[in-house]
């Protein structure tokens, strides 16, 4: 049994990535996170294991349907895109 068998690694590794989704504010780590701890607990009910592949697996669709949920509910706000209409040189 490896590390990537432990359901607190994948609690730890998920804290790490929410802790530096507060320095660098992307969503993207928020969904690793995410994903993370979704793994954990699929491992907490024994329902992964023995498979790093299948592991990573979950993990990857897992942070990539939470990176999907939190853009469609928190999202890019209209308006955020800076237009430059004139040159700051003018």
């Amino acid at each position: 049994m490896g590390l990537w068998d432990q359901w607190w690694v994948w609690i730890v590794a998920g804290g790490l990535l929410a802790l530096l989704e507060l320095v660098i504010p992307t969503f993207i780590l928020l969904g690793f996170a995410l994903g993370a701890l979704v793994v954990a607990g699929a491992l907490w009910l024994g329902w992964l294991g023995g498979s790093v592949f299948v592991t990573l697996v979950v993990f990857a669709a897992a942070s990539l349907v939470a990176w999907i949920a939190l853009r469609r509910v928190i999202g890019v706000r209209r308006g955020q895109v800076k237009r430059w209409d004139t040159d700051i040189n003018d």
